[in-house]
């Protein structure tokens, strides 16, 4: 008979195998791991003092929990250390890895278990988002019947990710980055810690060494561990400076994801800098997504299109400088093409603003999708035969150019949208002057229309 997930096992087994005490080898962070509450450094409105999970586990009545933060905030810490002090049964389990099969075994054992020894499994999931419906869906009923507490974590918003029926039965804890002091408290005690730290060497870290890890970290606990034990490695146990740590690091690491929320984030930090005016902000954000490697094309294109959305025809030199700069960035490339991104993210910023010509189009594309197909009007119809012509095609157009007012008094929409106004320019720039030029013409077609039916 094949042996259960659970066989041979004591009610504290599950505890010692989730906090078991890391190897000497093992990777710093992996060492230096909190192994309870107390030990965790940040977070302190989920774990200080009168936090919903430090309560929650002193009760012994942890819910269903979806952990949603960055890397390195200590989503698995606290999966682990929920397990090492309740009395649920610990199975950890893969997203990337494991499939609807796997799921559906691990619920089946969890059954077993609460039966047998009246003791709930605590499965935490790595990476839920990618789970599927199918395999999110295999949760529902035991997360309902309690045979299961569902610990899941992701870096992704779980309101996009998952399922509205599992993520209504499990409650979001959200983690943030570590602040740059958090970050160089944690750092301090791991180069003090003798035991699972640094603090039995020789090791050192100068004041401004330790500001510039957790510069480099930005948030992320895991990050600033790694480039410690790189730089102490790289400094042969001696003390480590500044200039050490940004030898090792090379550039700055920043949090970002090209796939994930954060990619949105940033990009809408940047179209709203152009929308404010702000040019250092947009040279900030311009810069800051392209250290972190997202394609200049990409952002060359979110360009050109703020340039007709957001600019329109107050500026109609704005279009032409980013469809320039996307130009000059694909015949250059890095890092002489980024150049020209930053002289067009300059130039929108400080552009005058408008959004008739996105107001425009958006209006008449809502009337195209809402109305019925109005027929042209006979007189601007194209007639290119006797028998069209014979029929009304083309009849009373007037050639506005050749017209001492410019224009032919014709009525160009439908005989049903007549009079309709889409276009309303309403920036500064050179749109006040279309303002001018579009109530001059507007005026002169109803004296033209007015004349010709006098006559």
């Amino acid at each position: 008979m094949a042996r259960s997930l659970f066989d041979d096992q004591e009610p504290s087994a599950s505890a010692s195998r989730a906090q078991a005490p890391p190897a000497a080898a093992s990777p710093l962070a992996e060492r230096i791991r909190p192994r309870n509450l107390d030990e965790v450094v940040g977070q302190q409105k989920v774990v200080g003092p009168g936090g919903f999970l430090r309560r929650a586990i002193a009760a012994d009545r942890v819910p269903s929990l979806i952990f949603w933060g960055p890397p390195g905030t200590g989503k698995t810490t606290l999966a682990r250390i929920i397990a090492t002090e309740t009395s649920s049964h610990f199975v950890p389990f893969s997203a990337v890895t494991s499939g609807i099969k796997e799921v559906k075994e691990v619920m089946a054992e969890a059954v077993r278990l609460r039966k047998a020894q009246g003791r709930r499994t605590l499965l935490f999931v790595d990476e839920i988002h990618r789970f599927n419906r199918a395999q999110q869906d295999a949760f529902l009923p035991y997360v309902e019947s309690g045979d299961v507490v569902l610990v899941g974590a992701t870096t992704e918003n779980p309101s996009f990710e998952l399922n509205a029926a599992l993520l209504s039965r499990c409650r979001v804890i959200v983690l943030e980055p570590l602040s740059p002091e958090e970050l160089t408290t944690l750092l301090r005690r791991v180069l003090a810690d003798p035991e699972r730290g640094l603090g039995g060497s020789s090791a050192g870290a100068d004041d401004d060494a330790l500001e510039v890890l957790a510069q480099l970290a930005s948030g992320d606990a895991r990050k600033a561990l790694n480039l410690l034990e790189l730089a102490v490695a790289d400094a042969e146990g001696g003390r480590v400076d500044a200039e050490a740590v940004r030898r090792v690091a090379q550039r700055k690491v920043l949090l970002y994801d090209k796939s994930g929320e954060e990619h949105f984030n940033l990009i809408s930090a940047l179209h709203k800098s152009l929308r404010e005016s702000d040019p250092d902000a947009a040279l900030y954000w311009l810069a800051r997504m392209l250290a972190s490697g997202e394609d200049p094309l990409y952002l060359a294109r979110r360009m050109i299109r703020f340039a007709s959305e957001d600019v329109g025809l107050a500026d109609p030199q704005a279009l032409v400088q980013a469809f320039t700069a996307w130009e000059a960035y694909h015949r250059l490339g890095s890092p002489e093409g980024e150049l020209a991104l930053a002289q067009a993210a300059l130039y929108l910023a400080l552009a005058p603003k408008s959004v008739a010509v996105y107001e425009g189009y958006k209006a008449a594309r809502r009337t195209v999708e809402e109305r019925p197909a109005d027929p042209v009007p006979l007189a601007i119809r194209n007639a290119p035969t006797r028998l069209m012509k014979s029929v009304g095609y083309g009849a009373g157009y007037v050639y506005a150019p050749h017209t001492e007012e410019g224009v032919g008094g014709l009525d160009c929409l439908p005989e049903s949208l007549q009079g309709t106004r889409f276009y309303e320019p309403k920036g500064d720039g050179f749109e006040a002057e279309l303002r001018a030029r579009l109530e001059r013409f507007r005026a002169l077609r109803e004296e033209v229309k007015a004349k010709r039916s006098g006559d």
